[in-house]
């Protein structure tokens, strides 16, 4: 019996136990980064609060509660740990995949992961780029006489959601690549569907950036279109050779 048929052949228990092991090593390295980035909190704060701070000059963040400062302590360390825990976390996903796969399947594995947290740091990147401009049209858009005092876990609740959700949008190649890896989809019929594609990228970015500008929703549906155009380059020429 093959190796690729004994692991298909694994009995549920099995398979149960090896993905409580995959998450357990997965939350290990996520507890590790977060500890790490709770050392260096003050400065992720300060990373994190200087768009802030560019779009209201001398503006203060604050907290109304006395647990917000830990809460809002906790939280960066969180943040700062699933990023630098994520090659771990997506190296154990890719554990738990490839017993399953067949040999040639599996060679795919390594360069999909990397590229998929090369994407997800890009992604990262762009959010925080980008959430300063957000933050401006938000804030300049309301009445001249409204002061903005914001709460710093309500912002930094804002400011996460926004760059992660950039992160995670930045992963879509992968999954269209990984579908036509399969043979659901083709080269041919992702470029029939470009029209499509444009459409429903608009309408994600537009989910995704809160801030409704035009000028975010464009930083992000133009890279994430020029990802589909290169995830079509990379279905028609690497998986035909």
């Amino acid at each position: 019996m093959s190796e690729a048929t004994a692991d298909r052949g694994m009995p549920l228990l099995e398979h149960l136990e090896e993905l409580r092991r995959r998450v357990t090593r997965a939350a290990i390295a996520v507890v590790v980064g977060s500890i790490v980035a709770l050392i260096y909190s003050n400065g992720i704060f300060d990373l994190l609060a200087a768009p802030y701070e560019d779009a209201v000059p001398g503006g203060d963040l604050a907290f109304f509660r006395p647990t917000e400062a830990f809460s809002i302590t906790m939280r960066v360390a969180l943040f700062g740990g699933v990023i630098i825990a994520s090659p771990v976390v997506l190296y154990q996903a890719w554990r738990f995949v490839a017993p399953g796969l067949r040999k040639q399947e599996k060679r795919w594995l390594i360069p999909i992961a990397g590229v998929f947290t090369l994407l997800f740091l890009s992604g990262i990147l762009l959010g925080y780029w980008s959430l300063r401009r957000g933050l401006v049209f938000l804030i300049d858009f309301g009445p001249e006489d409204l002061e903005p005092v914001i709460g710093g876990g309500f912002y930094l609740s804002f400011a996460m959601r926004f760059i992660l959700a950039f992160g995670f949008a930045f992963e879509f190649p992968v999954f269209i690549f990984a579908a036509a890896a399969s043979g659901a989809l083709s080269s041919q019929r992702l470029r029939t569907g470009r029209r499509w594609a444009v459409v429903i990228i608009l309408v994600v970015a537009a989910l995704i950036t809160p801030s409704g500008d035009p000028l975010t929703l464009l930083m992000l549906s133009t890279p994430l279109y020029a990802l589909y155009e290169l995830t079509i380059l990379a279905v028609r020429f690497i998986l035909r050779k």
